[in-house]
């Protein structure tokens, strides 16, 4: 074995030890995070509330202040660190693209404390998303700790976030593609291995220390008829509808309470009480904390039609509630609970409908399930693949397919490319968009501008322009006034054909009226979508839009090298 080959072996023994590792610290911090939620959850269900019980027509009013006092108890953590709220995804998703893969250990103490105490209260929220967070987190710290490059932090953050899912929900394949559909946004196959590892070790971690992964029970012997593919395609194009729905309501209850003058603990005291309300008349159906308990009832069809349509209603009330007063937890289960229940209520519709058919509403229930998720989240496979490995049979897996993939696509018609993940960073500024690796997003037209530029003055003459192509081999440049402010670009196809008594004029009696210019804020997809639009060759780099001082230029060359460099930190070769 030669010099290169030895090293080649090296690397790649390092990258999968290292992928073990982060598998550890995604199923460790997946069992700490659950076992932390169900001890607050005893000490406030089990404890608290019997001391503060208070039965009124058969109602037991207790339950309407435990979400509101978590909300006071994490209200400090909050307001400390706005960031914390929310499921932790999103946190991931920026950490990876942004920040190679830099997760701040206080950041993620203080969220690991504020989502467990937000669940354990009652909050209508999901551990999956804060659990994907925790192994991520762990992971981001040993790379830390290791001071790794950053395609390697970048990696191994997302292994961990994988084994996290992975052990959450005993599937370890879906846990690989949660990752690399939402945090990747596409799969580098060299990079695969890695997190399919971490996957594997993580799962194995929460099965060996709890027993067992996800909370969700699901019959055997479930089936369909090839005559219900036409229902299961109606379920996948109103769900898709649905959760778009869903979506565009919950951004605009964020926008409320985030707009409304009350104070943070306003808030999440107001958003307490709302889902304490609607738990106190179905304490037993879910609509507190996870809801693994109210689909199981679904998936075993111990529910009327009336009863699911109302828990589904319900579920989709307390979730927004819950996340847009800013309790800090994950959409991941809340999302699938909902698909449940409308799933199921649709299968007993049909079993209404086409009594002859042997319709088992349970089958819907999941194609429910994976097709709300993948409308939310744009991440069809993770659901498909999920289903397969929770039914452990691939009897239902077409009707599955075509609802998640149908739903998916009408999401993504409505939402062009965004997700209830990416919207919190779209809002932030950052531009993220699903289905497609992030890399010119990630680039600042600052990092690759040229900051010394060659300009023409606007009262110079066309020779000079010809001049400069000559002397410089460049094709166009910016045009700046006396303030040195931009006011147009030149370039050859400007002068082309001119007669000599024209190339006397000054440039600025030839400066087209419509030109792009961009400032060092921006990011070099913007730049470049500029760059195609005007159809420049050159965009002038201007201090900001107001002043429009030149600062620096940019071009499509200086664009294709940032995006191979890019390309090159988001896999191991």
């Amino acid at each position: 074995m030669d010099w290169e080959s030895r090293r080649y072996v090296r690397k790649w023994v390092t990258v999968l030890v290292l992928a073990v590792l982060a598998g550890l610290a995604g199923g460790i911090g997946a069992v700490l995070f659950r076992l932390m939620v169900a001890s607050v959850g005893k000490l406030f269900f089990s404890f608290l509330l019997p001391l503060i019980a208070y039965e009124y027509h058969g109602y037991n009013l207790g339950y309407i202040f435990l979400p509101a006092l978590g909300g006071l108890l994490i209200a400090p953590l909050v307001r400390y660190a706005p960031n914390i709220k929310g499921n932790g995804v999103p946190e991931v998703i920026e950490a990876v693209i942004f920040r190679s893969g830099n997760i701040g250990g206080k950041f993620a103490f203080l969220k690991i404390i504020a989502t467990s105490i937000s669940i354990g209260t009652g909050a209508s929220l999901g551990r999956e998303g804060p659990i994907a967070f925790i192994g991520a987190a762990m992971s981001s710290g040993v790379t830390q700790l290791l001071k790794l490059p950053p395609e390697k932090k970048k990696l191994l953050t997302t292994c961990g976030l994988a084994a996290g899912i992975a052990g959450t929900f005993n599937t370890p394949l879906a846990g690989a593609m949660f990752a690399l559909e939402v945090i990747y946004m596409g799969a580098f196959s060299i990079n695969l291995v890695p997190i399919f590892l971490s996957a594997i070790v993580g799962n194995a971690v929460t099965l060996l220390i709890l027993g067992s992964a996800s909370g969700i029970t699901i019959p055997s012997g479930l089936s369909y008829h090839v005559s219900e593919l036409f229902f299961f395609f109606a379920l996948g194009i109103l769900f898709g509808l649905m959760g778009v729905v869903y979506i565009r309501v919950l951004y605009t209850l964020i926008d409320r309470f985030e707009g409304s003058r009350l104070p943070v603990e306003g808030r999440l005291f107001l958003g307490g009480m709302a889902v304490g309300v609607m738990g106190m008349f179905f304490p037993n159906y879910g609509i507190f904390g996870v809801g693994y308990k109210g689909m199981d009832l679904a998936m075993l069809g111990e529910l009327t039609l009336t009863m699911l349509i109302a828990l589904g209603l319900v579920k989709m009330a307390a979730t927004t509630f819950s996340i847009a007063s800013g309790y800090s937890g994950g959409i991941f289960a809340p999302s699938l609970y909902i698909g449940t229940m409308f799933g199921s209520a649709f299968g007993i519709l049909v079993q209404n409908l086409c009594p002859s058919l042997p319709v088992h509403p349970s089958s819907y229930a999941l194609a429910g399930m994976a097709a709300f998720f993948s409308a939310i989240t744009q991440a069809p496979l993770t659901q498909i693949i999920m289903i397969t490995e929770m039914t452990k049979s691939y009897t239902i897996l077409p009707p599955i397919m075509l609802s998640s993939t149908l739903s998916f696509l009408v999401a993504r018609a409505f939402l062009r490319g965004s997700s209830v993940y990416t919207l919190k960073l779209e809002r932030k500024g950052l531009h993220v968009k699903t289905g497609k690796p992030v890399i010119l997003e990630t680039i600042s037209v600052r990092e690759i501008m040229t900051s010394i530029p060659v300009y023409v003055h606007e009262n110079e003459t066309l020779f000079r322009v010809e001049k400069l192509i000559a002397k410089t081999g460049h094709d166009c440049f910016p045009v700046v006034n006396d303030e040195h402010r931009v006011v147009g670009v030149i370039g050859v196809k400007d002068i082309l054909g001119k007669s000599t008594k024209l190339k006397a004029l000054p440039v600025k009696r030839f400066l087209r009226k419509n030109y792009a210019v961009t400032c060092p804020m921006e990011t070099a997809q913007d730049a470049l979508e500029k760059l195609l639009e005007s159809d420049q060759n050159l965009l002038p780099v201007v201090e900001n839009f107001e002043n429009m001082k030149l600062i620096g230029v940019i071009t499509k060359k200086d664009i294709y090298r940032a995006y191979y460099r890019g390309l090159e930190g988001m896999y191991i070769e």
